[in-house]
Order: C-alpha cells, then structure tokens, then sequence
C-alpha cells in the first residue's frame, strides 16, 4: 500500500535534493505548497512530489533561473508536462541502452 503523505526527509532523499532548498522552493512557487500541522512538520502529496520533480526539471534540466521556473510554472502545464515526460523517458532509454552495452 503507498503512503498519503511524505516527510520532507523522505521527499529529499527521494528527489536527491536538500531539505532547505526545498522549504526555499516553497517560498518560491505557490503551486508548492504541502500540509503543515501545528508544529510545522510538512507532509507531501503525490501531488507535490509531482510539482518538486517539475521545478527540479525546469531549474537543473532546463537550466532556466527561478523567475524563468516560476514564469513556466505559471504557463500551461501541459507543455512542461509532456517536456518533463519526454526527459524522463529519454533518461530511461539511455539507462536501458548503458545496460545493454554493460552487458556485452
């Protein structure tokens, strides 16, 4: 069974990232935005999860500056959308085809 909510621990380690870069992109993007409780303890969505791996995409694939990130995010997100998708996808086929040479 998957889990309904993530630490930010779990998130950073997950995604390769610093727990204050991501308490920074929350600060930065509006669309991130996880549940706190009283004591401040953040729980991650799907959903945010999915948001983070989209700035990771536009700031450290893409290269854009965060006001370019943020300007993207802001757009249509069916363009960043199928852009991270076909990254990801690409990503995997390099794996796959690495792989296959290690294997020869």
């Amino acid at each position: 069974m998957e889990k309904m909510y993530y630490s930010i621990s779990e998130v950073a380690k997950l995604l390769s990232l610093n727990q204050s870069k991501l308490r920074f992109w929350e600060k930065e993007f509006k669309q991130l935005k996880p549940k706190q409780n009283n004591k401040g303890t953040r729980f991650y969505t799907k959903e945010d999860i999915s948001t983070i791996k989209k700035i990771q995409f536009l700031t450290e694939d893409q290269k854009l500056t965060l006001p370019g990130a943020r300007e993207k995010m802001n757009q249509k997100m069916d363009v960043v959308d199928k852009q991270h998708m076909l990254v990801e996808r690409l990503k995997s086929i390099k794996s796959e085809l690495q792989n296959i040479i290690n294997a020869i």
